[in-house]
């Protein structure tokens, strides 16, 4: 089921960002320069106090904006008001991104959701129940790409997993999330594992039973070269592969 572009087409982390305040991660200039590029996009969602969907990595806006406060704890008049990196960019809201991208490229949705499902699932899910452009959705939440599942059975899912060696989770949590062991509720049609999980018998195994499967995130050209000619493809960050 998921389309050709999630198996050999160009999928850009966070939009092609360039790490510059004029041109960060997640903004609508670094979507802007992926869609004059023809790269699928891959990009991220929260959601605010107020139910407000937007499209930021990390659980709190420290890093990116300076402002050291949750994101679940924010309303969005305070947070439009913000700039990333002190540049011009301000932090989207999904709504408006799929309004600028309208079907031209590709998006891989990757939605944050360490707690309870049900709400950003939902408010996510009345965004993209009428867009028309191609997109897929994926999570490291398997209960997560579970409630679309069993919403809407022609939403393309991912299940996102790693080694999760950098985590502070619980061990008993990483050993079933490492080793898909809820794909039996998540049931996805693809798996976006970590760079250097993939060589992990799991894997391989996946790979055998053509289940298909991305790696995250390739950094270099060699890298995301040589995991294309293992038929993986690389979400990737940093540069152009195909220069």
């Amino acid at each position: 089921m998921p389309g050709s572009w999630l198996y050999n087409g160009y999928i850009v982390h966070r939009g092609f960002h360039d790490g510059s305040s004029d041109c960060p991660e997640n903004s609508m200039a670094s979507f802007d320069r992926a869609i004059k590029e023809g790269f699928a996009i891959e990009l991220d969602i929260r959601m605010l106090k107020d139910n407000k969907i937007i499209v930021f990595h990390d659980d709190n806006f420290k890093r990116m904006v300076g402002y050291n406060k949750n994101v679940s704890y924010c309303k969005y008049r305070a947070v439009k008001k913000l700039k990333l990196m002190d540049g011009k960019e301000r932090v989207p809201l999904l709504g408006d991104v799929l309004e600028q991208v309208n079907g031209k490229v590709p998006l891989l949705i990757d939605i944050k959701n360490d707690g309870v499902v049900g709400d950003i699932e939902r408010y996510t899910y009345e965004l993209l129940k009428n867009y028309k452009g191609e997109f897929a959705i994926q999570s490291f939440n398997p209960y997560t790409v579970g409630w679309y599942r069993s919403r809407d059975k022609n939403i393309v899912r991912g299940q996102l997993s790693g080694t999760f060696k950098d985590s502070n989770m619980a061990m008993y949590k990483k050993f079933i999330l490492k080793n898909l062991l809820l794909n039996r509720i998540s049931k996805p049609h693809f798996i976006n594992y970590e760079i250097k999980g993939l060589n992990r018998p799991l894997i391989k195994l996946l790979k055998l039973s053509s289940k298909a499967v991305l790696g995250w995130t390739s950094k270099n050209k060699d890298e995301f070269n040589t995991l294309r000619q293992r038929g993986i493809n690389t979400v990737f960050e940093g540069f152009d592969p195909r220069m």
